[in-house]
């Protein structure tokens, strides 16, 4: 069974850990521009810059980090076994940085009137862990 209980699904993806090095500078307090150019490949580094840009209502500039986080998300996911569909659970750490880029791009894809965008990553984070919007504090 799968963690969201559908007997016939895909099972749920958990990125491996492949990114501490990233996580502990930023929680070490490392300025998030330079952990995404040391861990270009991190979406959490691009999930710290995207949301410190829509605090700073700094809109276009976190929609690009987000869409930059989410894509190299969406890669590791893929490498990982991802089809396109089925289980990111929000509560295994690794998989948060996509998850937290996909909510930045559909808040930034909100404000800007992007109104297609802003529902595909609302679909998508219900596709990928039903909790994820509320965890993230979106709608």
């Amino acid at each position: 069974m799968t963690s969201f209980g559908d007997l016939l699904g895909p099972q749920p993806i958990l990125l491996p850990d492949d990114h501490d090095d990233a996580e502990v500078a930023l929680l070490n307090g490392t300025d998030p521009a330079q952990v995404a150019a040391d861990h270009p490949t991190a979406s959490i580094a691009w999930a710290y810059l995207a949301e410190a840009a829509l605090k700073a209502d700094q809109t276009i500039t976190a929609y690009a980090y987000a869409r930059t986080g989410y894509h190299r998300g969406l890669d590791q996911l893929r490498r990982n076994g991802w089809k396109g569909f089925g289980p990111v659970p929000y509560s295994h750490e690794p998989n948060r940085g996509f998850l937290r880029c996909v909510a930045a791009l559909a808040v930034a894809a909100q404000r800007i009137g992007e109104t297609d965008e802003h529902a595909r990553c609302l679909d998508l984070l219900e596709d990928c862990d039903p909790r994820a919007a509320e965890a993230l504090g979106i709608e």
